[in-house]
């Protein structure tokens, strides 16, 4: 059903419509102008509503940019998802982590505009002021949190995963933040085998060979 407003048809939508509409919106403006740049009025006039009825789905700016990392950002590439997979390495009973990472990456591929918009938030919260800002401070610890759970198999020789693994995962974490920046700017790169070079040197042959 649709309404007439101002002389043009609104098309009426579903609270879950209507929100993930807000939120890809977002998303694409503040992927290409930061958060700073972006305004309610920009997002509501991309998507076709008036600021007030955008400030009931948002609350507030900060709201928004929460709605963007929630709704959007966070959905996919997660390690259940490797799991389910049916990839070499997901078996559930021992996965194998620089198979997941390989999951990761390629999953990280098919979606360059949400890589960017993770990016240009990462640099935004530096800022204390910054919605994100403590979400990005614990990032690392949140990773390590997410991935404990899981019964990885790894070299024996390397030790056990909770005891000696975390500093590999922050390792692996912060160059796949550095390698997707020189993607984004470099689009001719390929992102899945300049990962694989880190990978011949954080999991090498023959150690890590029948563990990736």
């Amino acid at each position: 059903m649709a309404e007439s407003t101002g002389g043009k048809k609104r098309v009426r939508k579903n609270p879950e419509e209507r929100r993930r509409e807000i939120a890809e919106a977002a998303a694409k403006l503040i992927g290409e102008r930061g958060s700073n740049a972006v305004s309610i009025r920009d997002v509501a006039d991309e998507v076709g509503m008036s600021h007030s009825g955008l400030l009931h789905y948002i609350g507030d700016k900060n709201g928004l940019i929460r709605m963007v990392i929630d709704d959007v950002y966070a959905g996919g590439g997660t390690v259940d998802d490797f799991l389910r997979s049916g990839l070499p390495g997901s078996d559930p009973e021992g996965p194998l982590f620089p198979a997941y990472l390989r999951f990761l990456v390629r999953h990280n591929a098919q979606r360059r505009s949400m890589v960017r918009l993770f990016s240009v938030l990462s640099v935004e919260s530096l800022s204390v002021s910054h919605p994100l800002h403590e979400d990005f401070e614990r990032r690392f610890d949140d990773i390590w949190q997410d991935y404990l759970p899981f019964p990885w198999r790894i070299p024996p020789q390397v030790g056990d995963w909770e005891t000696v693994m975390r500093p590999r995962v922050r390792l692996c974490m912060e160059t796949m933040d550095g390698i997707q920046l020189r993607w984004l700017r470099d689009s001719p790169i390929d992102l899945y085998d300049e990962w694989l070079q880190f990978e011949s040197i954080m999991f090498p042959s023959p150690l890590w060979d029948g563990y990736k």
